[in-house]
């Protein structure tokens, strides 16, 4: 039995980190996830994934979104179990914002939250967000104001204390205390929806199926094909991935754990002395769009019998303030959603088109969507013009 992740045991700072923790309301999973990461890296885990270690994915191996057309009905069927689950908790610090970035005006009038909720009225479908703790109040406040017909239902992201570097003791910086801490990335969605109680209240309501997407994707939306696929196939866990282009060589790739499991690699988890092979877009063919389908059911067992989500860790190495490159180097302990194929077996991916892969990330994809090269409409969503 794995012992209790939050007794100090012989490694230096842990109650500290726990502590602190505690006093800033986290719940006992979230602490436990942290010390178990915190474990690893003191040990000496870089949370890099070698090339030696895993195997590239061909493209026979994933079927094509366009080939599970019959499959609508089925997802239409499904669709009062499924619930969208949207990460509402970027505040887009990269593109000049200090607000959340889904009340940006995205095409005319329209925000990113408006579009998102109209979609989700005309699919007669549940949304829920997830918010940061430096979203939520702006989000709520903007839902008041809208006054949906069908209000979302919201849970919050957990937060993770910032690591100094040399120490490997807690962050402190009396001057700005909210720095002392990090997003745990989009990984965290899973921890969050089971600590929230979330989890149990959409399964409680017969909602058996997640599909969770960025606020910031408008391609992205409850396929009915791809849910009744999800539903008819009885998968725990379902990856929609995008054939790469040149264009993508950056982002995060599909390929094969050594144990037969999908695996998802982010370049911070690439070496240095990989990236050539990182970025081969014929061996590794695959990236992730970071629309990911749960079964709910599946998640709430896997986190019972094992008390935490351990998904491959990312160590992001920062200064304490991404603003003052003086600030002293911390570590980030991060996590992406996508890499929970690994924890499921029978984990599946889905080769989808890229229609369904329309991020904003820069103000340079801002302008892009606000312009002709794009439109938009309530039944369409955004598309290519």
């Amino acid at each position: 039995m794995r012992q209790p992740l939050t007794q100090p045991r012989m490694i230096p700072h842990l109650a500290e980190f726990a502590a602190k923790m505690a006093r800033a309301g986290m719940k006992p999973l979230v602490i436990e996830t942290f010390g178990h990461y915190y474990r690893r890296l003191v040990g000496g885990e870089s949370g890099l994934i070698h090339d030696a270690d895993i195997l590239p994915v061909q493209r026979a191996e994933i079927p094509r979104a366009a080939d599970l057309t019959g499959y609508a009905d089925a997802g239409r069927r499904a669709l009062k179990q499924a619930v969208r689950i949207v990460l509402n908790g970027g505040l887009g610090t990269s593109m000049g914002l200090v607000g959340p970035k889904s009340l940006l005006n995205v095409k005319g009038r329209l925000t990113f939250l408006q579009i998102i909720l109209r979609q989700a009225e005309l699919a007669s479908a549940r949304i829920a967000l997830m918010n940061s703790f430096n979203t939520h109040a702006a989000t709520l406040s903007e839902i008041t104001k809208l006054k949906p017909v069908r209000p979302p239902l919201f849970f919050l992201q957990h937060k993770f204390p910032k690591i100094l570097q040399g120490e490997l003791a807690p962050a402190h910086w009396p001057r700005n205390r909210e720095l002392e801490w990090n997003p745990p990335g989009h990984g965290d969605v899973y921890a969050a929806l089971y600590a929230s109680g979330m989890l149990q209240k959409l399964l409680d309501e017969g909602v058996h199926y997640g599909f969770i997407c960025n606020s910031d994707n408008l391609g992205a939306g409850i396929d009915e094909a791809l849910l009744g696929y999800f539903a008819e196939k009885r998968l725990p866990f379902m990856m929609e991935v995008a054939e790469k282009t040149p264009s993508d060589v950056k982002g995060g790739h599909l390929a094969r754990h050594r144990n037969g499991r999908l695996l998802l690699r982010e370049a911070a988890q690439c070496p240095k002395e990989e990236i050539a092979a990182f970025q081969d877009i014929q061996r590794y063919c695959f990236f992730n769009t970071n629309n990911i389908w749960v079964n709910l059911a599946f998640l709430k067992e896997l986190i019972v019998r094992e008390r935490i989500i351990d998904l491959p860790m990312i160590v992001n190495p920062k200064t304490l303030d991404p603003r003052d490159d003086k600030s002293p180097p911390v570590f980030q302990i991060e996590t992406a959603m996508g890499s929970g194929s690994l924890l499921f077996e029978g984990a599946a991916a889905v080769n989808v088109a890229r229609s369904r892969f329309l991020p904003v990330k820069t103000c340079n994809d801002l302008l892009a969507v606000r312009s002709d090269c794009f439109v938009y409409s309530e039944r369409e969503g955004l598309r290519l013009s």
